[in-house]
């Protein structure tokens, strides 16, 4: 008869182990999934994919939006591209700007022609922009 207890006691054992292994298991997918979200949020909004130089004639920058109110622009760059034979088409450069500075500034240029240094993101926060194309500093003006 003692041995029937001692085994009995020996199951509820063995089920709680099982379940604190799969406790454990479902806490570290956890972490694994939330780890794995950010990575995802900082490449795709916040890790600079490129940056570089545009130049050309500074067309105009404004501010708008519905809750957010960003600041937007367009330069349009020399030369002609065609989408199809026989066409012309000015190149433009839509751009957003985040420091309300620099917007003021470029707000001032427009018409003239400037050298804009840009980051190049993959995606787009509202709070940044409408584009994914942020500019962060004026280089020249002419």
């Amino acid at each position: 008869m003692n041995s029937r207890v001692n085994e009995n006691q020996a199951e509820p054992k063995r089920g709680e182990a099982w379940r604190r292994s799969i406790r454990r298991f479902l806490w570290g997918a956890a972490v694994v999934l939330v780890l794995a979200l950010g990575a995802f949020v900082y490449v795709r909004y916040y890790f600079v994919f490129g940056t570089g130089v545009k130049a050309g004639t500074l067309n105009y920058v404004v501010k708008k939006g519905y809750v957010f109110k960003t600041y937007e622009g367009a330069l349009i760059m020399e030369g002609f591209r065609t989408a199809g034979q026989g066409s012309l088409q000015s190149n433009q450069f839509i751009f957003s700007v985040d420091d309300a500075n620099l917007a003021d500034s470029l707000m001032r240029m427009s018409g003239r022609h400037v050298e804009l240094k840009y980051n190049e993101y993959l995606g787009v926060l509202p709070w940044r922009g409408y584009s994914n194309f942020v500019v962060e500093e004026i280089l020249s003006v002419k």
